[in-house]
């Protein structure tokens, strides 16, 4: 079961709530024990669910899905009540904790708040919990919005640098036609993700519950494809079909990644011309760098040139005054002039805060000589 290390579920409104009849607590409770396994085989595994506003509207008893904007979050924020506590419940059943993180596409796109996100993720894995991401649809608007869960998914994914996303639906998987108007239509079962023709096989959403169909589940294998990751489009009614996706077995539709999340952030970091500042390294850091595959401490660093935030594209500069390396920095450029020089075992005592013991993450960092 360790095929992969770290998964993203995605699952949708109208498979999660029997389309639209309230919450389908019984899959729930299945789902959940699929993931408890995969958590107890140490695999990491992050839930991205929608379902908040389909719940309310049962909860509610609402007959059609509200179309005004505030009754649309009234509902959801009712319905995120009764998502949240079925998860827990099915979760604690295994010993297993679960926690809520809400999100807008204002978290991801603001890159401080971007970096929040994926800490708070990071360290809820390193807990042991499993995370239930779902967009924050009672305070969100149209300029916030993802606009589908499978979007969500693909950019949680990319939060925490998933090997696999998982897109659990209700249909079998991605067919090269509509199978309700072509009956002999064929499941698609392996592509590339970076296929054009895979748009063109989807279809929109057919259903009131949820705003993603088929075309948006490729969207998103394509943006997750984009960060390294792989996608499955599967049956969430398949029997174990969580579990025996991660086993390697060919259920649904396996959308591949071209390259490895770590090669294509560094393909990134590579091209990204405009660096935000400067980082001048003393030989020993300069010497860890290229020779030890290690991470940027402060102490390796003799000065800070540039204004930048945490978060941005900085240069590495060794003494001969050559770039030989780019990455992320993990702290803003003048509270990098207050920790240079020092131990990281320093940075509480000096900053009152401690986000990471590197200045630069090996994983987010890239050398310009030798690393293509």
């Amino acid at each position: 079961m360790k095929r992969y290390s770290k998964v993203v579920v995605k699952i949708g409104s109208a498979l999660i709530t029997a389309g639209g009849k309230g919450l389908d607590h019984a899959m729930i409770a299945a789902w959940a024990e699929q993931m408890a396994r995969l958590r107890a085989a140490g695999v990491d595994v992050v839930l991205v669910s929608s379902g908040s506003i389909a719940e309310g509207i049962s909860r509610l008893g609402l007959k059609t899905r509200p179309s005004n904007i505030s009754e649309l979050q009234a509902t959801a924020a009712v319905g995120q009540m009764g998502l949240v506590q079925a998860y827990e419940a099915c979760f604690q059943a295994h010993g297993i904790h679960s926690a809520q993180i809400l999100l807008t596409h204002a978290d991801l796109s603001n890159r401080q708040r971007y970096l929040n996100a994926r800490t708070t993720l990071r360290t809820l894995l390193e807990f042991g919990t499993v995370p239930v991401v779902n967009e924050n649809d009672s305070v969100s608007n149209e300029e916030i919005r993802f606009g589908d869960n499978d979007t969500l998914g693909a950019l949680v994914a990319n939060l925490i640098e998933a090997d696999l996303l998982i897109i659990l639906t209700d249909q079998a998987g991605l067919y090269d036609a509509n199978p309700i108007d072509v009956p002999d239509a064929k499941l698609i079962e392996r592509a590339d993700a970076r296929d054009p023709r895979l748009a063109g096989y989807a279809g929109p959403s057919a259903g009131y519950l949820g705003r993603g169909g088929m075309q948006t589940k490729v969207a998103a294998a394509q943006l997750a494809a984009r960060s390294g990751t792989h996608t499955v489009i599967a049956s969430g009614r398949e029997h174990d079909v969580i579990v025996r996706i991660v086993d390697g077995e060919a259920l649904g539709t396996f959308l591949e990644a071209s390259e490895g999340h770590l090669a294509a952030r560094k393909r990134w970091l590579a091209g990204h011309m405009r660096c935000a500042g400067e980082l001048s390294l003393d030989d020993g850091a300069a010497d860890v760098l290229l020779n030890k595959n290690a991470s940027l401490l402060p102490i390796g660093v003799k000065a800070v040139s540039g204004v930048f935030n945490r978060g941005e594209v900085v240069a590495c500069i060794d003494p001969n005054g050559s770039e030989i390396a780019r990455g992320l920095v993990n702290y803003p450029s003048d509270e990098c002039k207050r920790i240079i020089g020092k131990s990281s075992r320093e940075i509480p005592r000096i900053l009152g805060y401690q986000d990471d013991p590197e200045l630069i993450n090996r994983e987010n960092l890239i050398l310009m000589r030798n690393e293509t």
